[in-house]
């Protein structure tokens, strides 16, 4: 079993930074990509960044130039540095980690989710 513990979420202002962390512990044996989602009420969960295991990222076109995802595959850790935050981008905020875990059966390919952590932007 794989856990995934996010931490960093709160409330700032308008134009305030935020940096959210998320660390993967369990029965890895790699993760090919993590990722950062968010979900606002009401609406539906949708990709915010990605970065894979040879650093390669990905960003929606909403947070292009404000956001900044990183890893530590020595951590097995993810973060996301969150610039110029507007209210747009209050959400509960979402890790993922896919890759390779094992399992009763072996290594099996699977993804896992955080919990979640708040991020509310508001003056």
């Amino acid at each position: 079993q794989v856990q995934l513990v996010e931490s960093g979420g709160g409330l700032v202002q308008p134009g305030g930074s935020l940096r959210l962390s998320c660390a993967a512990s369990g029965s890895i044996f790699s993760i090919a990509a993590m990722g950062w989602y968010r979900q606002a009420p009401g609406k539906e969960r949708e990709l915010v960044a990605t970065i894979t295991s040879g650093y390669i990222e990905n960003y929606a076109d909403s947070v292009k130039g404000r956001f900044t995802i990183s890893r530590d595959n020595a951590k097995n850790t993810v973060y996301l540095r969150m610039n110029s935050l507007q209210p747009e981008d209050t959400a509960v905020y979402y890790c993922r980690a896919e890759g390779v875990y094992y399992s009763d059966y072996g290594l099996t390919p699977d993804d896992y989710w955080g919990q979640g952590t708040q991020v509310t932007v508001s003056s």
